[in-house]
């Protein structure tokens, strides 16, 4: 049975939909069948893997509203073991149209119910919003993932999605863990970058990854020709990162056994 980890962070600009699609694509490199699931009505993701969401006739919209079979709207990438479930611009109504459903905070769970042995992973990229989508998200995962940038402000605002977390343990998801903590944009250049990261540590202690992201030109670069920074370049020090990471969060799943020489890229 796959893992269910949602991305997630109210802030915009912190890198989830990057972690999304290429810690999957990592994944997926490594052997692992992951799917993306674009919860966001940006669909950055979707984008960022290859499709058009202009072109899109159907998409996660429809599992959400109209209970149409997840399975049949799943995408194949070009990326090894790596599915997607696009969304579309009109996944910004579906809150709306949600609202009088019943149990409209676990449509999305019962979306994945049916498609979940078929992964390893199925990894929810979020909105930077704590709406009813995002609760969904998290009403149907097994953890949540939250990246941090490297930057000023870094803090800001987690103290709420980490209470909005701790309603859904209690009232919607009692199984839900924090995966983690990844650290995101970081710029070796400025001090103040590791002024957040030993900041972020303090807080955080063991919830935070050891893999650090780096602030990476062909990261940026990626999304604008439609792939994953593994397709775009293997070599590239963001590439190596979120290898590096995909290992390190296989590892606290004790889903693999590495030996330590072999547990870093170099």
């Amino acid at each position: 049975m796959g893992k269910i980890i949602a991305i997630t962070n109210q802030k915009g600009g912190v890198g989830k939909t990057t972690t999304a699609i290429n810690l999957g694509a990592s994944f997926g490199v490594l052997e692992y069948k992951t799917l993306i699931v674009d919860a966001d009505p940006q669909a950055n993701a979707t984008s960022g893997v290859g499709f058009d969401p202009r072109n899109m006739k159907t998409s996660i919209y429809d599992c959400l509203v109209n209970d149409v079979d997840a399975k049949s709207l799943i995408l194949q990438t070009e990326n090894p073991n790596l599915d997607i479930l696009p969304a579309h611009i009109d996944l910004v109504g579906a809150e709306l149209e949600m609202i009088n459903m019943p149990n409209r905070e676990h449509r999305l769970k019962l979306a994945l119910k049916e498609i979940k042995d078929d992964y390893d992973f199925i990894i929810i990229d979020c909105s930077p919003s704590l709406g009813l989508i995002t609760v969904n998200a998290l009403t149907a995962s097994d953890s949540v993932l939250i990246p941090v940038q490297c930057e000023y402000f870094a803090l800001e605002g987690l103290g709420k999605l980490l209470n909005t977390i701790k309603i859904v343990q209690s009232r919607l998801n009692t199984d839900l863990d924090i995966e983690g903590i990844v650290l995101t944009l970081y710029d070796t250049r400025l001090r103040l970058a590791n002024q957040v990261v030993d900041e972020v540590k303090t807080h955080f202690q063991e919830l935070v990854f050891n893999t650090i992201i780096h602030r990476n030109t062909r990261l940026g670069e990626a999304p604008s020709f439609g792939e994953t920074i593994i397709m775009h370049d293997a070599t590239c020090k963001g590439a190596i990162n979120y290898l590096n990471f995909a290992r390190e969060v296989l590892q606290k799943n004790d889903m693999t056994k590495i030996k330590n020489k072999d547990k870093q890229l170099i």
